[in-house]
Parts: C-alpha cells; structure tokens; sequence
C-alpha cells in the first residue's frame, strides 16, 4: 500500500481557551509541493510543528507515509526534515561544525557520515564554504545551511517554514530550484510562506488556513474552479463593436457580454476547447480580432477569495 508523504486529519490543537488549529485536514502526496498558506496567526507554524513531532495535537492525527505522530514520532522524525523559520547556532562555529554537529545527532558514523555531509554540501552549494564562519555568511547562505542540516538524514518529507522570508530576488530564485529539484526525487514537501508570487510558480497544490481552519485545499486550478465557475474574457476586434456583440451573446458558454474600454468582456463556462471555438468563430466572422485575452488569476487571487482577514 502506498501512503501519503503527509495525511493531517482533523486536528486541533488548543492553547487554554484558545483554539488555534480546529479540525484541519488536508494531504500531501510524494513528489509533491504544497504551498502552505494563510495570514499571521492562522495556525500555519501550529500545524507544521504538530507534524514535526514538536507539538502534540489535543484531538486528531498526523501521519507521515503512514506513521503515525501519535504513536510512532520516532519513525516519522526519520522519515522527515523540518526546516523552521528561525535557527540558532553556536558563536564561532564554522559550516563543517555545524552540519557535522547535527549528522552526528542524527546518528550518523564513519564513512555514512562523512558522505551524507559531502552530499549535503554539493547539493546546496555550500561545499566551498565548508571552514567558513556561520556569522559571516549571507541571509541567503544561511538558508541554504538549514536546508543542508534538514537533509542530512535524507527524508522522505519537508516541512519549510517560511525559507524563503529575507532573502533577496536571486536567493529566492535559488531556494526555489531547489526545492523543485527535491520533489524531482520523489520528496513530499510542504513549504509556507508569504511571498505567494514566488509559491505560484512552485507549487502543485495548496492549503488555505485562517483562523486555525482549512478554507480550500486542492490545485490552484481546482480551487479556482469552485470559487469562479465562469472565466472572464476580454476581447478587442476591428470590426464594428455591436457586431461583434451580436455574435458573441449567442454562442454556447457565454454570458454578461459588456462593454469594457475599447472592447468586450464576457464570462465563459466552458472547457478550454470550447472557449477556442469561441475564438474561431469570431476570426471566421471577419470582426478582425486583435485581442482576446481570457483574465489570468494566480494564487493571490485564490487567497483573497478564501480568506475574509480575520485575526487571532
């Protein structure tokens, strides 16, 4: 039987009074990067660091290629990497230092030590900087240091809170190559972050969580497709305007034709397929089509479309 790299199924936790994960459920498969997110204070690290064998959930499970936080945490803390969102480290400690410090943690001798700390290095680039003081490296090499720290023990599933939070345009561009070059492997990760431009380009699949709840979980394309049912087109012809109208309002799939700057916007219910046919009949009508552009969303449309902006 194969297992998700991440199973979350209605936990909650609570601090006191307060509520901040309530029933959250929602699955990451191997391979697979899903983005993470939701405004400060949603619950995010709450989850990620109940999956992490950190905290413990007051109600539900989490399960990690089906081992269990619960029962099993050993198992699970072998199988997976938890990148937070702020480390520590010694004074005066050098890169070497501090990866061997954390292989040796892991329980790793000899020669299985010596090549995981090689592999780590070369992966992350981080290889040339081996005697290098921790305090003297860049925000940007700083992350890549616990990223090299979180794979050591090569897991199966990530967990990155917020790496890509400081860092500058081409760290960013870095970081991001990175990840995907970890899925590439058949790694799960599960990675949050506020920079939701740089998560479009990244991700399979999202969870949206606000006030401790899940809000939509899925593809972009999915989601989307709950939230707005209808495609909004916007079209620009040479041909006469009414015209266009007219051959426009009835065809199959499209609705609230209008008049939008030079041209017409429409809304379109259809597959891709029939909105070209759209197209084609236009072009075959002679109206002279010089634009049609069907509205682009991405993920920060997703996100305002499912949160409202409550904080706890």
């Amino acid at each position: 039987m194969r297992h998700n790299a991440l199973t979350v199924r209605d936990v909650t936790k609570r601090f006191g009074d307060f509520t901040a994960v309530d029933r959250v459920s929602f699955d990451v498969l191997p391979g697979q990067i899903c983005g993470f997110i939701g405004p400060n204070g949603a619950g995010k690290t709450t989850t990620m660091r109940i999956a992490a064998t950190l905290d413990m959930p007051d109600e539900g499970d989490v399960q990690v290629y089906g081992s269990s936080v619960l029962i099993e945490p050993r198992e699970v803390r072998r199988q997976l990497g938890f990148m937070p969102d702020s480390y520590g480290a010694y004074a005066a400690t050098t890169v070497e230092e501090y990866l061997d410090f954390f292989a040796r943690a892991y329980h790793l001798r000899g020669k299985q030590r010596k090549a995981a700390l090689d592999y780590v290095g070369d992966f992350t680039g981080l290889a040339p900087l081996r005697g290098k003081l921790i305090d003297t490296l860049s925000k940007g090499m700083r992350q890549r240091l616990c990223l090299a720290k979180t794979l050591l023990h090569d897991p199966g599933f990530l967990i990155l809170d917020e790496p890509a939070a400081g860092l500058d345009p081409r760290a960013r561009v870095e970081l991001r190559e990175l990840v995907k070059a970890l899925a590439d492997m058949g790694k799960g990760v599960l990675i949050s972050s506020h920079i939701l431009s740089e998560l479009s380009s990244l991700v399979d699949s999202i969870s949206v969580i606000e006030g401790g709840r899940i809000q939509g979980a899925g593809t972009v394309e999915e989601i989307l497709k709950k939230l707005r049912p209808h495609s909004r087109v916007f079209v620009r012809c040479l041909g006469e305007i009414d015209e266009v109208e007219k051959a426009l309002v009835v065809l199959p799939g499209v609705s609230g034709v209008h008049h939008e700057k030079s041209g017409l916007a429409f809304d379109y219910e259809g597959d891709p397929k029939g909105l070209s046919l759209v197209l084609s009949h236009l072009v075959e009508g002679g109206h002279g089509v010089v634009e049609f552009a069907p509205e682009s969303v991405d993920l920060e449309d997703v996100f305002l479309s499912l949160t409202a902006g409550v904080v706890q």
